[in-house]
């Protein structure tokens, strides 16, 4: 399974990082249906690098050619001034496993909640901080998604 795949990279490069959008709205409970999957990385560029590594480690490319100690230096500039919230990755031989690093929140020690998917532990954001992340944002899905969130 692509998300297992991923985790597995990204711990075993020592990402800290943890499982965002869609897969961890279903994590926490809420019905919710994606294709990709969003992680959230403590912003250090050592971090940005170990998981481009780790990525490219299991066949992913950057969809935009940069590397990433140019999206961590010019991070805030990608956010603020080009709408770009989110670093793509994508396995050019089987379009269907994507990835999207967000740039727009940094990883607090805290918000990462460990659940259980397929008898697997997965770092997930936890649920507050989902919440946040997802109220920040505000598009229509992320109020659809914190909806269901909050609901007992």
């Amino acid at each position: 399974m692509f998300i297992f795949e991923v985790v597995d990279a990204l711990e075993k490069a020592g990402v800290r990082f943890a499982v965002a959008g869609g897969h961890a709205v279903a994590l926490h409970g809420a019905t919710r249906g994606t294709l990709d999957v969003d992680v959230v990385l403590a912003l250090t560029k050592e971090n940005f690098v170990a998981a481009e590594k780790a990525l490219t480690s299991i066949g992913l490319a950057s969809r935009l050619p940069v590397d990433a100690a140019e999206v961590f230096a010019f991070r805030k500039e990608y956010v603020e001034r080009r709408n770009l919230i989110a670093w793509n990755f994508i396995d050019a031989k089987d379009p269907s496993r994507l990835l999207d690093i967000v740039l727009t929140w940094d990883l607090k020690a805290g918000e990462v909640a460990r659940m259980r998917a397929a008898g697997r532990d997965i770092p997930v954001l936890s649920k507050a901080a989902l919440i946040a992340m997802k109220r920040a944002a505000g598009r229509p899905q992320d109020l659809v998604d914190i909806e269901a969130l909050e609901r007992p």
